[in-house]
């Protein structure tokens, strides 16, 4: 659940001020993509731990969708189509889910795979549990960042601190190879 956490922020930051219909199939597209990014995640997980730099480069992705939300903040309210803004698309919702997701999972996999101790079944358990729990989130705060601004200025601070955290541990990661 707390894993899941962080990516609920990202979700529910991508959605909010997407139409009602097209939210919940931003979610239920974007847990699609999470499930799957999370079993391809989980099926190469050690061999992906080897691979030194892909933390430091997971939050250097994290940071670039941490940036493209602050922008969209920034530049005006979730419902505004009057100054010319057009309304958040489907299509830029989905690509920051999977962007952030992409750059998110591995520790959910991670924790899960630990947890599983080589139990095939409790990972594939774990990590839907996981993408159910992440897409209730998603939607109940999707909910409450359109409502109260100020809380989604709070998640992109989530966001930025969970991708300079792994830009800090990549960048060690990378500096003991070296």
């Amino acid at each position: 659940m707390v894993l899941a956490g962080d990516n609920a922020v990202v979700v529910g930051l991508a959605v909010a001020g997407l139409p009602g219909r097209q939210k919940r199939m931003a979610i239920v597209l974007g847990l699609g993509a999470a499930t799957v990014i999370r079993i391809g995640c989980a099926t190469v997980t050690f061999k992906l731990l080897d691979i030194i730099g892909l933390t430091l480069a997971g939050g250097l992705l994290l940071l670039w969708a941490c940036w493209r939300m602050y922008r969209d903040l920034r530049r005006r309210p979730p419902d505004d189509t009057e100054h010319g803004a057009p309304r958040k698309t489907l299509g830029r919702a989905m690509l920051q889910i999977l962007l952030a997701d992409l750059s998110m999972s591995l520790d959910n996999v991670l924790a899960v795979a630990g947890a599983a101790e080589g139990h095939v079944w409790v990972l594939i358990a774990g990590l839907a549990i996981s993408v159910v729990l992440m897409g209730i989130a998603a939607g109940i705060l999707a909910t409450m960042l359109e409502r109260h601004r100020w809380v989604a200025w709070i998640g992109v601070l989530i966001v930025l601190y969970v991708a300079a955290k792994m830009i800090w541990e990549g960048w060690h990661q990378v500096a003991r190879a070296v």
